[in-house]
């Protein structure tokens, strides 16, 4: 009589891995055919998941679809602000900054489309407008956090308080991005570099 040996058992993902390849998923399907028209079962799909993994760590697509959003920004404000950290002056370190908020801008045309898109949905329910609502405050909560540090740091005077500053700059991110999209010749390379030294001064 032969001894077999019994199969390992299969291991599941780590959750943080499983959201990692949703959220991954997800900004692939968003991107190629748009909000309204992605069910979360070919997110699933497109990650090599279930549908219950979706479910295990979303609620819903709109939780999804924040969920991204919220890592988004995050990442490229930080991106953004990380240059004060670095041994620059502050008009240097302004223009880098504007030089980082505008190349993501760029890069990221997707993302400003998706968010156009979800705010074009929410427009019609109450109940999407008011977690998109509840989301962007806890964005604008953190990036504030960010801008109000470096101020300090830098000893930067900011012409209005951090809170309308991460308002402003969202917008005009957003602005930016709707202008460039129509026409790329309209934002030059170095307007945020711009309107950014313009904003502050030390």
């Amino acid at each position: 009589m032969t001894n077999s040996t019994p199969p390992e058992p299969r291991r599941r993902p780590a959750r943080a891995a499983t959201r990692h390849a949703l959220l991954t998923a997800a900004v692939a399907v968003f991107a190629r055919q748009g909000i309204a028209r992605t069910s979360l079962s070919e997110i699933a799909a497109e990650a090599g998941l279930t549908k219950g993994a979706v479910y295990s760590n979303f609620a819903s697509k709109d939780e999804l679809l924040l969920a991204i959003m919220e890592n988004h920004l995050i990442e490229r404000m930080c991106d953004a602000t990380v240059v004060f950290d670095a041994e620059l002056s502050t008009p240097d370190a302004l223009r880098r900054a504007g030089a980082r908020l505008l190349a993501s801008m760029v890069a990221d045309a997707t993302w400003h489309q998706l968010l156009l898109e979800y705010w074009t949905l929410a427009v019609h329910d109450e109940t999407v407008m008011s977690t998109l609502a509840a989301k962007r405050r806890e964005l604008h909560a953190t990036v504030t956090h960010a801008i109000a540090t470096a101020a300090a740091a830098y000893g930067v005077v900011l012409p209005i308080s951090a809170d309308e500053l991460t308002v402003t700059l969202m917008a005009l991110s957003n602005g930016y991005a709707v202008e460039r999209s129509i026409d790329e010749s309209a934002v030059p390379d170095d307007l945020f570099e711009k309107v950014l030294t313009l904003l502050v001064r030390a």
